[in-house]
C-alpha cells in the first residue's frame, strides 16, 4: 500500500506470475483471520473526501499537482483527473463524539486546502458531479501524470475493445461514447472506511447493504451531468457503465459489472 510500482501489460508469463500473485495475497489474508492476526474488539472510522478544483467561473481547473507541493501534506493525494484531488483523515475509536471529532477534521482540512488553492487564483468544491464539466474537460491532458492513471486507462481500454459508452436516461437522455478513463473523473465522493473485528465481518456487510439505499437517497444529490437532467444521484449509473469491461455477450450470460452493489446477504 502506497508504493507507486505498476508495469503496463506484460505477456502471458507475466500475467500468470501476476496471478499467483494475487491468490497467494488471498490465502495470507484467509491466514490471517483465522489466526486472529486482525485487530478485535474495538470498531474504527475514517474517511476520505475527494475534491474539484475550479478556477474564477466555476470551471475545472487542472492544478492538483501545484496544490500539493504547496500543500506538502502526506494526507492529501492525487486523483485520477489533474483538477480533483483527495485528503484522507486520521482513523478514530467509533464512540462518543468521534461523529463531530470527523466533522471538525472535515472542516480543518479543507480551509487548509482552500488556503492553498486561492494562492492559484482557484478553489475548491465538495460536489458529486461538477455541473459546469464538459466532454472536452475529460481529454487525456487532464490525466494525472503518474503511472498508475496511464496503466488503469491503458488496461481498461485494452478489456473494453472499443469506446467508452454511456448511456443514462432521466429527465433528459445522455448518450456519448468518449476514447478514455476519464469519464470516471465525472465522480467525486466522500468514502467512510469502517473498521470491525473479523468475526463482525459478515454481519456489518449486510447492514451496509442494507442501509445503502436509504442513506444515499437521503444524503446525496448528482442530477445533472453535461448539462442533461438525469438521476437524482447519478453518480451510480455514471461509475458502473464507466468502468464497465463486459463485451456485448458477457451482457446476455449476466456476468458481474466491475462494480455494483452487492447480489447477496453473507
Amino acid at each position: 500500500m502506497g508504493v507507486e510500482a505498476v508495469q503496463q501489460r506484460g505477456d502471458g508469463e507475466a500475467q500468470r506470475a501476476f496471478m499467483k500473485t494475487l491468490l497467494r495475497d488471498v490465502r495470507a489474508l484467509e491466514q490471517m483471520i483465522t489466526s486472529g492476526m486482525i485487530e478485535s474488539g474495538v470498531r474504527r472510522i475514517g474517511a476520505e473526501q475527494e475534491l474539484f478544483i475550479v478556477n474564477r467561473s466555476w470551471r475545472p481547473a487542472p492544478l492538483n499537482d501545484a496544490i500539493l507541493a504547496d500543500l506538502d501534506d502526506d494526507n492529501c493525494t492525487t486523483e485520477l483527473a489533474k483538477f480533483n484531488m483527495e485528503f484522507n483523515l486520521d482513523p478514530l475509536v467509533f464512540g462518543g463524539d468521534c461523529l463531530s471529532k470527523l466533522e471538525a477534521s472535515i472542516n480543518e482540512q479543507l480551509v487548509k486546502v482552500r488556503n492553498v488553492a486561492r494562492l492559484h487564483d482557484a478553489e475548491v468544491v465538495l460536489c458529486g458531479i461538477l455541473p459546469s464539466l464538459l466532454k472536452t474537460d475529460l481529454a487525456l491532458d487532464n490525466l494525472t501524470d503518474r503511472p498508475r492513471y496511464h496503466v488503469l486507462n491503458e488496461t481498461l481500454t485494452r478489456l473494453r475493445n472499443g469506446p467508452y459508452q454511456l448511456k443514462i436516461e432521466g429527465i433528459d437522455e445522455l448518450s456519448v461514447e468518449h476514447d478514455n478513463v476519464m469519464l470516471e473523473a465525472c465522480n467525486t465522493s466522500f468514502q467512510v472506511h469502517f473498521q470491525v473485528g473479523a468475526d463482525e465481518f459478515p454481519r456489518a456487510y449486510n447492514i451496509a447493504q442494507a442501509v445503502t439505499a436509504p442513506v444515499l437517497a437521503a444524503a446525496s444529490n448528482s442530477p445533472l451531468l453535461f448539462g442533461k437532467r438525469l438521476w437524482r444521484e447519478t453518480r451510480i449509473a455514471l461509475f458502473q457503465q464507466s468502468i464497465d469491461t463486459r463485451q456485448a455477450q458477457q451482457h446476455m450470460r449476466e456476468f458481474l459489472r466491475r462494480v455494483s452493489f452487492g447480489t447477496h446477504w453473507v
